[in-house]
């Protein structure tokens, strides 16, 4: 029980991180550097770290099409859960880690959209000539949070240890891969990545934390 208290504690700690670092970018070094003299928070380190790193299109066009792989790994386990609805006619039987799993992503959906509306800074670079909002890095979340996730519940939902190794491998990569290629892209000020970074942690950990509550699948045990 107590390590199952100290898991929504460390997911609290992250939400917190997460709160003080959006509050810090609002008011600290915040000066016009971006595009049409858009204003940002950490004026000096972002300026910095994008003009050493500049603008490569290649990234960002390759970070854009691998956003799809995450996104589609919640069309599978969407169909999964659709599938167990349908075999097992009721909503209470589906399991509950994937009910779980969908409540998941709608909370990191809701926070996909709030700061679409409440944007704290916009991109380094235009896009077709507009600004867009650019705080946390959307790719850089829905990276992180729905390929750690496919880990977390491939853990419950699949016994081979071998395929769920190479779950763990391939998603690492992915997270690893748009995360860094956002980066390089020039999309993205410095601290949009770190956003990025903490909001994933946080939501994560909450779906940990949820997971480790179900008695029939905490992860990293398998169903006997």
């Amino acid at each position: 029980m107590q390590k199952k208290t100290g898991n929504f504690i460390i997911t609290g700690i992250w939400v917190i991180l997460f709160i003080l670092f959006t509050v810090l970018i609002q008011t600290v070094d915040v000066n016009a550097i971006g595009p049409k003299d858009s204003s940002v928070g950490f004026a000096s380190i972002n300026g910095l770290v994008h003009e050493f790193l500049g603008v490569h299109r290649l990234w960002y066009t390759i970070t854009y099409w691998l956003g799809f792989i995450p996104l589609s790994t919640a069309g599978v386990f969407a169909v999964i859960g659709l599938m167990q609805l349908v075999q097992r006619r009721s909503l209470l039987k589906v399991d509950k880690s994937i009910i779980a799993l969908g409540i998941f992503y709608g909370v990191t959906i809701i926070v996909y959209v709030l700061f679409e509306f409440y944007i704290v800074n916009y991109r380094p670079i235009l896009i077709d000539g507009y600004l867009e909002a650019s705080y946390p890095s959307s790719h850089t979340m829905m990276a992180c949070c729905f390929m750690a996730a496919a880990m977390l519940e491939c853990g419950v939902l699949v016994k081979d240890k071998t395929v769920n190794l190479i779950v763990r491998i391939a998603s690492v990569i992915i997270m690893a891969v748009i995360v860094i290629g956002r980066l390089v892209s020039g999309a993205h000020w410095f601290t949009d990545i770190i956003g990025g970074l903490l909001i994933s942690g946080a939501l994560i950990m909450g779906f940990y934390s949820v997971l480790s509550m179900l008695p029939e699948s905490r992860p990293g045990k398998r169903r006997r």
